[in-house]
């Protein structure tokens, strides 16, 4: 496999700098352009297609919430990473719907930031413990009242599936817990985006929190 092709947005050169060279560091990274604001974003992922895109969320011109979702809209396969300052709940669940798969805080250090990239890569959700208890307090009462159209939507297997990648666990460990190969997960996985009309994990959990079928506690 190639190396992974990370565009950086944000309006701050000083973080897009810090953030090149230590990604550069890794011989699994390419960083193949980078975004100040964006409008630049969105025209750089067009440009460049890249596998990932690290963005925050205050930027110029386009905001990153629109940045995402036009990019997610156009370009599904692109994962994109929110690294922001910002945990205000507007920008989280407005993020997390728009499609980004992921949403950490700058307080995380260099390693962190690194093997979030692989995880949104891999197509597993990643969460700043801080996020993930915000969406827990947001969804937590929906668990009681469980959508009863679920066997309308997914198989009783898919739904096993989607209650482990809720926990965030990656499709080796579902594989494992399950009994399954990594290839039957994935094609679990892709019939779950398909039904659900959604791009990634992050987006499937969401849904699924919000209809009540799967809980975080």
């Amino acid at each position: 496999m190639g190396r992974i092709r990370v565009l950086l947005a944000d309006d701050h050169a000083f973080v897009r700098e810090s953030i090149r060279q230590f990604l550069e560091k890794e011989e699994d990274f390419e960083v193949v352009g980078e975004a100040a604001d964006g409008k630049q974003m969105i025209e750089l992922a067009q440009k460049l297609i890249p596998d990932v895109i690290v963005a925050d969320v205050a930027m110029p011109i386009i905001n990153g919430i629109d940045a995402t979702r036009q990019i997610k809209s156009d370009y599904p396969s692109i994962a994109v990473l929110i690294l922001t300052a910002y945990d205000f709940d507007q920008y989280v669940f407005a993020l997390l719907e728009a499609g980004a798969t992921g949403y950490l805080l700058k307080d995380i250090c260099s390693q962190e930031l690194i093997e979030g990239i692989y995880a949104v890569h891999r197509g597993d959700s990643v969460l700043h413990p801080a996020i993930a208890r915000k969406i827990t307090q947001r969804f937590r009462n929906n668990g009681r009242n469980p959508d009863a159209r679920t066997a309308e939507w997914l198989s009783e297997r898919e739904m096993d599936v989607l209650k482990l990648a809720s926990q965030g666990k990656s499709n080796k460990e579902i594989a494992d817990e399950l009994r399954l190969s990594i290839r039957t997960i994935e094609s679990h996985i892709g019939h779950i985006f398909n039904k659900l009309n959604v791009n990634s994990r992050t987006e499937a959990v969401i849904l699924a929190l919000k209809r009540g079928w799967v809980g975080l506690d």
